[in-house]
């Protein structure tokens, strides 16, 4: 039968738990950490969408200075061209007025840095008149692009083509073209003005911009007209290959975008910008790398700063997490000190059987719940025989022995949960048995005597030569006016008649008063 301790660890009622400390402590500083380490994560992120979008915002205000600038370099040259034309369509290009002309040309050139020169050719590509004193006699330049489209386009809007050399002085310039008709509006030549792409240049080198960025004039097709960093090897050439180009043409007058360059494999920010005159678009673009140069620092020195507050955190819950398991690990002590303190002060040190503290507890709770369910209990007292005469004839080492051997008897007797054994005194034991009438208290008692008898434990000092046990039963049902003195008192008179009826033997003591003795002994 499970008794009851008193433990100072258990909770009144047993209603609560204890909390599981070192889990919540390790989920509390995990969550801690997580925390921490999430809001940095915001605050990075947040910190890059700003860097980010400023970049944005200075790359659409480069990208529209950059068009306005082009834009008006290109309406300028275009402007001289239309009022020549003009000129030229009423006068003609003769060789009389052909000096006037190349007055004139000087003097726009001179007006405009940005004119390399103008130059007129007839309709069959050769040269008449440049703003140059001396007049070019190589080959013409039927075989231009510019040339071509005005001799295949009836279009009297300037054309602007792809860069070129200059055959007059080999100088790069990007030619802005308009084509010459006669009165009856056929095909009479070309006037061309070329701008000096070393105009655009200086122009593009005049806004600060990082090592790995780029600027760039690009006709509407993605042909390169001018470039920063100047690569003359791209000059001229479709540059479809670049994705931000694509962008370009796939998306409004103005855009940007993040994309990897296809060329070097720098991630940059391009923004782009169509003219509105012209079919051109101006592209600036800024590295990634420099963009988030200033975030990558603050990054680090945030980083640094939470990661050490986690790793302050970390330190200080593995110190609490060992005083957590050091106070656990003591606690454990102190419940295993009890423990033993409770099994020292309610059981016999030398048989391991119950004491007579524990006894009386046990009756007491038997006792009312025997009245309370009108169940019957019964108390089995028994003694060993001649006892003292074992103890002066093998010494109390070997009588200490003998007790435990019948206490062994009682425990492999007792299979009940609910029956308890105890060492009630010297060489005098008892067996409670809750819920138990007097037959089956008489029947268990047989059982104990026999059981010690088989142990074969020689005793010079007993009639029989072996060693043996006298028994004494009482069973009742309890009620609230019965006495557990009396009870005891009882159990323990059938046991005296028992001894006095010869010993070896088990002995009851009726519910009327009188005494029963068995006289069981094995003869």
């Amino acid at each position: 039968m499970p008794i009851s301790i008193y433990d100072p660890f258990h909770t009144p009622g047993g209603a609560l738990k204890r909390l599981p400390l070192l889990k919540a402590a390790v989920t509390f500083i995990a969550a801690v950490c997580l925390c921490l380490c999430g809001l940095l994560y915001l605050q990075l992120e947040q910190s890059r969408r700003h860097d980010v979008e400023s970049a944005r915002i200075a790359s659409a205000t480069l990208t529209r200075a950059m068009a306005q600038q082009a834009q008006d370099t290109f309406l300028q040259a275009d402007l001289v061209l239309a009022s020549l034309i003009d000129w030229i369509q009423i006068d003609g290009f003769g060789p009389a007025v052909q000096p006037r002309l190349q007055q004139t040309f000087a003097r726009r050139v001179q007006s405009l840095e940005q004119l390399h020169g103008l130059f007129l050719f007839d309709k069959h590509g050769h040269w008449v008149v440049t703003s140059f004193e001396n007049l070019h006699r190589g080959a013409g330049v039927a075989d231009r692009e510019y040339f071509v489209f005005h001799q295949q386009n009836a279009s009297l809007i300037a054309h602007i083509g792809p860069a070129i050399r200059s055959r007059q002085n080999g100088e790069w310039i990007i030619p802005v073209s308009r084509r010459l008709n006669d009165q009856d509006g056929n095909f009479q030549g070309v006037l061309m003005a070329g701008i000096k792409m070393s105009y655009f240049e200086r122009f593009f080198k005049s806004f600060s911009l990082d090592e790995q960025g780029e600027m760039a004039l690009a006709l509407s097709d993605g042909t390169l007209l001018a470039r920063r960093p100047f690569d003359e090897g791209r000059i001229g050439h479709p540059l479809a290959q670049e994705n931000i180009y694509n962008h370009a043409l796939a998306g409004g007058m103005s855009g940007d975008a993040l994309i990897r360059s296809a060329i070097d494999g720098v991630v940059r920010l391009y923004g782009h910008q169509h003219l509105q005159a012209y079919p051109l678009v101006v592209t600036a673009a800024m590295s990634e790398e420099s963009i988030l140069a200033g975030w990558h620092d603050r990054a680090f020195q945030s980083s640094l700063i939470v990661g050490l507050v986690v790793l302050g955190i970390c330190l200080f819950g593995w110190v609490f997490v060992r005083q957590v398991r050091n106070s656990e690990k003591i606690e454990a002590d102190l419940r295993k000190a009890q423990e033993a303190l409770a099994l020292i002060a309610t059981h016999d040190s030398l048989t391991g059987l119950a004491n007579r503290r524990l006894f009386e507890r046990a009756l007491d709770i038997e006792f009312g719940r025997g009245a309370r369910q009108r169940s019957p209990l019964s108390l089995i007292m028994l003694d060993i025989d001649f006892f003292k005469h074992y103890n002066d004839a093998y010494g109390h080492v070997a009588g200490d022995h003998c007790l435990a051997e019948v206490a062994k008897v009682l425990k492999s007797c007792c299979h009940r949960k609910a029956d308890l054994a105890v060492r009630y005194g010297g060489e005098e034991f008892a067996v409670l048995l809750p819920d138990t009438n007097l037959a089956g208290a008489m029947a268990l008692a047989e059982q104990i005597r026999r059981s010690v008898i088989d142990k074969h434990i020689t005793h010079s000092g007993s009639p029989t030569g072996y060693l043996t046990v006298s028994l004494g039963c009482y069973a009742f049902v309890p009620s609230s006016l019965d006495s557990i003195e009396v009870f005891i008192q009882r159990a323990d008179a059938a046991l005296y008649q028992a001894k006095h009826g010869g010993r070896n033997r088990v002995a009851v003591l009726s519910t009327e008063g009188g005494l029963d003795t068995l006289a069981r002994s094995d003869r």
